[in-house]
């Protein structure tokens, strides 16, 4: 089960690390995990993400959320709860996932778009939203996503993200962020994934 005082993560900034690979995953958790990161999703829709995160989960400090995303099936819940992560994050809202991942005491953050998607998903139980594309979102409309929405609800836009732009989009309503190629891929070392990790951390705090 999920420790609720760990949610929101105190930095909510979700490092997704499509591509993991396994041999190297907990090398990379440790790196972003110093640089303040409570919150690690490895996507399914690359080779040897269950063993990545099977890899992450026993090393990962007491308040950290660690799980996968593109997460599109109930049955891929399952395999990622067995692992003992709690973390689902899915790139559209599906309410079998949602609900899956509610039986099993983990988080789940689902994809939105719209503000029917917003709401189905937030009826559902989800425990944040992820809002994707973001790079086909302005703020102006996120903007007024937040004036419907249920205060306190994270609202985490993903795609696009770059330490240049978190401030506006905090500005937007933004409580949070998906950083993915910005962050991390496969080919980046670990001293330019710990560059990487301070910078967007910097650029989160100064935006507060």
């Amino acid at each position: 089960m999920t420790d609720s005082t760990t949610w929101p993560p105190a930095l909510p900034l979700v490092a997704i690390l499509r591509g993991l690979q396994p041999e190297r995953a907990l090398d990379v958790a440790r790196v972003l995990f110093d640089a303040g990161f409570r919150a690690l999703e490895v996507p399914l829709n690359r080779p040897g993400a269950i063993a990545a995160i099977a890899a992450i989960v026993p090393q990962a400090p007491a308040d950290a959320c660690i799980g996968a995303g593109t997460v599109l099936d109930p049955a891929q819940v399952d395999a990622v709860g067995d692992t003992g992560a709690t973390l689902i994050v899915s790139p559209h809202f599906d309410p079998d996932v949602v609900r899956r991942a509610r039986e099993r005491g983990m988080r789940t953050v689902p994809g939105v778009f719209s503000a029917s998607e917003a709401f189905a998903a937030w009826r559902a139980g989800a425990d944040a939203l992820k809002i994707f594309p973001a790079e086909a979102m302005t703020h102006a409309g996120l903007s007024g996503l937040t004036t419907v929405l249920p205060p306190g609800l994270p609202l985490w836009p993903v795609g696009g993200i770059v330490p240049g732009n978190i401030a506006d989009w905090r500005r937007a309503g933004a409580t949070g962020f998906g950083l993915g190629g910005g962050l991390f891929k496969p080919e980046f070392s670990l001293v330019d994934i710990a560059s990487r990790a301070r910078a967007y951390v910097d650029a989160w705090r100064a935006s507060a």
